[in-house]
């Protein structure tokens, strides 16, 4: 299997939102992006790289999108 890629939030929401992803609540450093039944949450925290789940999960949503 290929490394996942290493991105930071940012990045990952430059990715959700090209997919067709709507931001629709922020709750702390956390934020919720949703596409007819699909939610995801991407925690923004200032200088931190996403876990590798996070982003495999990113990546999975956006594929079926």
């Amino acid at each position: 299997m290929a490394k996942l890629p290493r991105l930071i939030p940012q990045e990952a929401e430059k990715m959700l939102l090209k997919a067709g992803f709507k931001m629709i609540r922020s709750k702390g450093s956390h934020r919720i992006y949703l596409k007819g039944n699909r939610r995801i949450i991407i925690p923004f925290h200032p200088g931190r790289i996403l876990h590798p789940k996070i982003v495999k999960q990113v990546l999975k949503n956006i594929e079926k999108a």
